[in-house]
């Protein structure tokens, strides 16, 4: 997501950098109240270092997509979408209303502005990353 194209990572980074954005992913849902049970690593999808998308299954048998990466942490019922590709074709779709809703607001709060700025950006790459076939392929 970010601008510069990355070094290529080796597999113990890789691996680090997976780690890593899982434990946000349920530290994220944890502070919303989602407790994690167990993760369906066949239907999660990564792209290091942008993004991951988790599917979870929560304590109380509910299932969630999580997001995480170089992106806000974020998460939904794993019924609005069906697979990782169109989860993160919806979470664009969120971050830009969510962006427009904070700007239409009539905020003068900096801070906000800013969040709204990065909700749009990180919308526009998710929204190129879920659209690249090649990415997808094997999926």
């Amino acid at each position: 997501m970010t601008e510069q194209t990355p070094k290529p990572m080796d597999q113990e980074a890789l691996s680090q950098w997976v780690r890593e954005q899982f434990q946000r992913a349920n530290k994220h849902l944890a502070e919303n109240g989602v407790l994690f049970e167990s993760v369906v690593t066949e239907e999660s999808r990564y792209l290091a270092p942008y993004v991951a998308v988790w599917k979870i299954k929560a304590n109380d048998k509910s299932f969630h997509w999580v997001i995480s990466g170089d992106v806000p942490c974020d998460f939904m019922p794993y019924e609005t979408e069906k697979n990782a590709r169109a989860a993160i074709r919806r979470f664009s779709f969120n971050w830009q209303m969510k962006a427009e809703n904070i700007r239409q607001s009539g905020t003068t709060d900096k801070t906000q502005l800013e969040f709204a700025t990065l909700l749009e950006t990180r919308a526009e790459g998710l929204y190129d990353i879920q659209a690249d076939e090649k990415l997808w392929a094997n999926a």
